[in-house]
């Protein structure tokens, strides 16, 4: 019993020697066909650990085609059927490295400044005034506002990274802003009705400040002067002037102002002597408004402000004093009372205007 169990295992041991044994070594040598011979490769193949590492360039090799001028070339593979070949474009030959640093470099995005995209201010849209017909307007007064930068509340206009000049000057020059001539003329006393149209080089020679240059001959000699416009320096816009109209609705019952223009301000120097702060232009603020809705301030406490410039103005996030308001003689604050009675004329105006509201309800 004991030997039959011994023989049995010895026959199984051989039938499985013989399954592992390459086909070429059963037959006992070559194989034999109608009159030719080939010699067949194993199919068992040494087992090859593939890796990430592992290029396309390796387990695929290229062969150039002959009389191929496309730029492609064709792949034998290193498997039994190896007198077939595929032809693949030989971008797909390059090395995955190589292939990963080309897309890099195709790539232009700039990458983001933090860990989120600010596209709330960016993407805004204007929130359009309601609609205000002349029979519904039972009171209106123009006054005209001037903005001082210096104070602590109007600082958000200079910020060096949202600076209301650098925006309207931008607009201007890429035609987005229309820019308006602020000398009197015949129909337009003041300069503030958007009459004359001024273009870009206008506006900037208006900005920079004007210098004599000495023309010389050719031995050195000053024979004449020129007057040429030096370099426009942003801190120097220091005010800007309002001119803004408060309506009473009676279909809404509401009293608002409504700002009609808007003006940088530049000091005039003359003959060695320095004049009051002048108008450069006129901005037409309704056309700004679609500008300035995607136009971020910046906020001292808290960088996530999304409040555009158009809502400073609406909301009115600013602090301005009165220089002028509508009357018959259409005079200034300034032709009529002086030093710190200007300020006080300032303050009566604006109360005078607090108190019409006031006394429109009763209580």
């Amino acid at each position: 019993m004991k030997r039959n169990s011994i023989i049995g295992l010895l026959c199984f041991l051989s039938v499985f020697a013989f399954a592992q044994t390459p086909r070429s070594k059963q037959g006992g040598g070559k194989s034999k066909g109608k009159g030719t011979s080939s010699r067949v490769k194993s199919s068992v193949q040494p087992s090859k650990s593939i890796t990430p590492s592992v290029q396309l360039n390796e387990l695929v090799q290229p062969s150039v085609v002959p009389g191929d001028k496309s730029g492609s070339s064709s792949l034998q593979s290193n498997g039994p059927s190896s007198s077939a070949s595929t032809t693949i474009p030989s971008d797909l030959t390059k090395p995955l490295s190589q292939s990963a640093k080309s897309s890099a470099s195709s790539t232009t995005d700039k990458p983001i400044d933090g860990y989120y995209k600010k596209e709330i201010i960016q993407n805004a849209r204007v929130t359009p005034y309601a609609a205000m017909r002349e029979a519904d307007v039972v009171y209106s007064k123009r006054v005209w506002r001037e903005i001082d930068l210096r104070e602590k509340m109007n600082n958000v206009f200079g910020a060096p990274k949202a600076r209301l000049i650098d925006i309207i000057l931008d607009a201007i020059n890429a035609g987005e802003l229309t820019a308006y001539d602020p000398t009197g003329r015949k129909g337009d006393v003041n300069g503030d009705e958007f009459s004359s149209i001024l273009t870009p080089h206008q506006v900037m020679s208006k900005l920079a400040d004007s210098v004599l240059v000495p023309i010389l001959d050719k031995d050195g000699n000053t024979v004449g002067t020129t007057v040429k416009s030096g370099e426009f320096n942003p801190d120097s816009v220091t005010k800007y002037r309002i001119k803004e109209d408060w309506l009473f609705d009676k279909q809404r019952s509401v009293f608002e102002p409504r700002i009609v223009g808007i003006a940088p301000m530049i000091k005039i120097k003359a003959a060695g002597q320095s004049f009051d702060d002048q108008p450069a232009f006129w901005v037409y603020y309704p056309e700004a408004r679609p500008l300035f809705a995607t136009k971020a301030i910046s906020n001292r406490k808290n960088d996530v402000t999304n409040l555009s410039y158009d809502d400073l103005f609406v909301k009115r996030i600013f602090t301005s004093y009165i220089v002028k308001e509508s009357n018959v003689e259409d005079l200034r604050i300034k032709d009529y009372a002086q030093g710190i009675d200007r300020l006080f004329e300032s303050e009566r105006i604006k109360k005078e205007l607090m108190d019409y509201e006031h006394d429109l309800w009763s209580y």
